[in-house]
């Protein structure tokens, strides 16, 4: 008999946790190598166990999920990562694909897909909510057709490359505005003026395009 595989349950809410714990426990190959509330919890726990996943809350304190993606990835290179999340907008999704996450569920699928998700992140597959995923290829598609037929205009000044890589990373314009020694109108000025070279009308599909330009 192989090893179990083991996971880690990352989520500030201990009820998510539990349920999560009682439907995994119905597997016997799979093992709870531990549970967390927050994400600087999590990367102390990495230095003690050894898991094969980490279900991750997108939302979680003191460490966002989408942000614990490259510590956890620095800590243990091999452990693949399946956000889970009640977030349906596809900013959250794209945000958290390129931070390296190998799946994204929302929580009101976990109950019937969460071993369709283990089990496709496991054969090297990215896993995405069956809710999200048809409308989230269209798009991706839309990205691989070509320059002409989704953003006409690319040049950015370097500024707002530096922003637009900051907002794809999911930092708030306060937190832009901190980093780069400016005020919240001028990052609001540098994102407005982007969206309208670019023809661009969502939040979203700003960081499709900085996943397709490479900036992130």
């Amino acid at each position: 008999m192989g090893k179990p595989y083991r996971v880690i349950l990352a989520d500030d809410h201990i009820l998510v946790r539990r349920g999560l714990r009682r439907i995994l426990e119905e597997k016997t190959d799979l093992e709870i190598a531990g549970e967390v509330g927050d994400g600087l919890e999590l990367l102390s726990i990495l230095n003690r166990v050894d898991p094969n996943l980490v279900i991750l809350d997108v939302s979680m304190p003191h460490l966002r999920g989408i942000e614990a993606i490259p510590e956890i990835r620095h800590v243990r290179p091999d452990v693949k990562v399946l956000m889970l999340t009640m977030h349906k907008e596809e900013e959250y999704l794209y945000q958290a694909i390129s931070a390296g996450a190998d799946g994204y569920l929302l929580k009101e699928d976990a109950e019937k897909e969460l071993f369709s998700a283990i089990e496709s992140i496991q054969s090297g597959k990215i896993y995405i909510s069956p809710g999200l995923a048809d409308q989230s290829m269209q798009n991706w598609a839309r990205l691989r057709r070509g320059e002409d037929d989704f953003h006409v205009v690319e040049a950015l000044t370097v500024r707002q490359r530096e922003i637009l890589k900051l907002i794809a990373e999911g930092k708030s314009n306060k937190e832009i505005g901190d980093l780069l020694c400016i005020s919240v109108r001028t990052v609001e000025r540098h994102r407005a003026n982007m969206m309208s070279k670019l023809n661009i009308r969502k939040t979203a599909e700003l960081v499709q395009y900085a996943v397709r330009k490479h900036y992130i």
